[in-house]
């Protein structure tokens, strides 16, 4: 009966946003992915795009004024994901500060000479594990199969994989996977994967994604997952044990 009470309404505040198909197509339309779904599916997508901005906070960074289209953008990259998940995975994140650009981080971090600085670095997004989701729109607009150092870059499926791998045991590389797949596979896989690659980045020799992959093991997982989206053939050609895991957890087969 709650469900059936939340569900209306959650509909109510759907229909009081007044957002149509025309404007959610319009918002979506230089986004390439986008052409991967069509039909039933593209329905599903886009009604799970206004429930999560129904259900999200999308607040403002530094005064920034963003419109309605930035949302509806932003909430279909953050859906794509979860489409044959749910909504439901996304619980836990309750509020998204978008910045026009990037946004200075509080804390303390290692630059690649090894000095760890007290903070000030610049970001495009982050993550946190008890809080919101921080996103720059710059970094959004600058997505693709080849948009980081000619890699694929997506920074919104990048942070939200990001609160998908924090559902277990914090941001390790390990989301909760399904009943039907194999733990132990995964940990493997990954492991292995992320072992080869940092020695092929150290011996000086083509990586298949960003090589800020190599951070640890929650980033690996982040960017595979961006590149699973945004760059699928290639992935599936050059990482096909990642992309077939990646397709088991996320229920979807892009390429």
């Amino acid at each position: 009966m709650f469900k059936i009470l939340d569900n209306w309404l959650e509909n109510r505040r759907i229909k009081s946003m007044g957002f149509t198909v025309e404007q959610w197509e319009s918002a979506v339309a230089d986004w390439s992915v986008m052409e991967r779904f069509q039909g039933i599916e593209r329905d599903a997508l886009r009604d799970m795009s206004f429930r999560f901005i129904a259900r999200k906070g999308i607040a403002p960074g530094a005064e920034f004024e963003f419109t309605n289209a930035m949302c509806l953008k932003l909430a279909t990259m953050a859906c794509v994901p979860i489409l044959h998940l749910g909504l439901d995975w996304y619980d836990h994140c309750q509020t998204i500060i978008l910045y026009e650009g990037d946004f200075i981080a509080d804390h303390p971090y290692q630059s690649e000479d090894g000095v760890v600085h007290a903070g000030g670095r610049g970001l495009s997004g982050e993550a946190w594990q008890r809080g919101p989701l921080i996103l720059s729109w710059e970094s959004i607009l600058a997505t693709g199969a080849h948009a980081r150092h000619g890699k694929a870059s997506n920074v919104v499926i990048h942070e939200f994989a990001h609160k998908l791998d924090m559902l277990r045991d914090g941001a390790n590389g390990a989301p909760p996977i399904h009943p039907d797949m194999k733990p132990g596979e995964w940990h493997d896989v990954f492991t292995d994967t992320f072992l080869r690659l940092e020695n092929d980045w150290q011996h000086h020799k083509h990586l298949p994604l960003d090589e800020y992959a190599l951070t640890n093991p929650a980033e690996f997982f982040a960017v595979c997952s961006e590149t699973f989206f945004e760059a699928p053939k290639m992935m599936k050609r050059e990482m096909p044990q990642i992309y077939r895991l990646l397709s088991q957890f996320y229920r979807q087969d892009p390429s």
